[in-house]
């Protein structure tokens, strides 16, 4: 674990203060906005090690770009999230478990790790 400076503190704050998935630029933004000094590729970097030791949820928008959001819970989990409206939700999905370590132990690999959201309509906008 990388020790904890200001700037990682400052980028897990801002990240715990936003309700949904945020990207490094935006939250770079609103870190410049309310005075902070610390830098683009800083941040970049406090998400991307946040992500990795299960602080910070990460996933790619469909247009490539890395998101963030501060994690809900340490255990592995997945995502159902709403392309229109961006709410998401946390979701177990065993059966996507037992594929993901049979998939990787048929062609010989050990310590599989996957990422796996699915993006749909919430019923909030496939409602209306």
């Amino acid at each position: 674990m990388k020790r904890n400076t200001w700037q990682r503190q400052a980028v897990r704050d801002a990240l715990g203060e936003r309700p949904g998935f945020v990207s490094a630029q935006e939250l770079h933004a609103s870190l410049r906005e309310s005075g902070s000094p610390i830098g683009l590729a800083t941040v970049y970097r406090a998400l991307a090690d946040l992500a990795v030791e299960g602080d910070a949820d990460s996933l790619q928008s469909d247009e490539g770009e890395a998101l963030y959001r501060a994690c809900a819970s340490s255990r592995h989990h997945h995502h159902l999230i709403c392309r229109s409206c961006g709410r998401t939700e946390e979701i177990e999905a065993d059966d996507v478990e037992e594929w993901a370590a049979a998939t990787a132990a048929r062609h010989g690999y050990t310590e599989a790790r996957h990422i796996i959201d699915v993006f749909g309509l919430c019923p909030a906008c496939s409602a209306g």
